[in-house]
């Protein structure tokens, strides 16, 4: 990163609504699961289950699963994807698992093209990935948040990396811009 001028910047969050269900249900049945085991055995004075453990047991495992499950929510909420377009070239980071910039060089591609792929079947679902069986056989990577839609860049090996996107146009032009000018090499 050498400070030059930003093209184009799309910052992305998860919003897959099932995604947050599925976590806030599991969170609430983990937490009432043990809940009741904490309130049979420590406030009713009753063995909780077949094979019970300590008292001090109980509460340090219920004390894990609530942390576990708060960190789970903390990394769904600050999990984003980051998109800059820059003279130099197109960069990405996959916060937290990124924390600085990953850039693609934009030497050797022969394409740059807005479309609509299939996240679960084209990739195996949403993230940093890399592809199943893609358009024409060839090999690649992605980085998407959630969606369909995104930029892909074709390199002459065949390789490609996909980059989610929800302005897919307006990205793949702003790359597209940089790649024409000598950018990004």
């Amino acid at each position: 990163m050498n400070g030059s001028t930003v093209r184009f910047t799309e910052v992305q969050h998860s919003r897959q609504w099932w995604l947050w269900l599925f976590v806030v249900v599991f969170a609430a049945f983990t937490l009432g699961f043990f809940a009741q085991g904490i309130y049979v055995q420590l406030v009713l004075g009753k063995a909780w289950g077949d094979n019970p453990m300590s008292d001090r047991a109980l509460v340090a495992t219920a004390i894990a699963v609530f942390l576990f499950e708060v960190a789970l929510v903390a990394l769904l909420a600050v999990t984003h994807l980051r998109t800059e377009v820059r003279e130099d070239g197109t960069y990405l980071r996959y916060f937290p698992r990124h924390l600085s910039f990953h850039r693609l060089p934009l030497t050797d591609v022969i394409q740059i093209e807005a479309i609509t792929y299939r996240p679960i079947l084209d990739y195996g679902g949403w993230g940093i990935l890399s592809s199943f069986g893609s358009p024409g056989g060839t090999r690649g990577g992605a980085y998407t948040v959630f969606g369909n839609r995104g930029v892909r860049i074709t390199y002459t090996t065949g390789h490609h990396y996909l980059i989610g996107s929800q302005q897919p146009d307006q990205l793949a032009a702003a790359i597209e811009a940089i790649r024409e000018s000598g950018g990004g090499e």
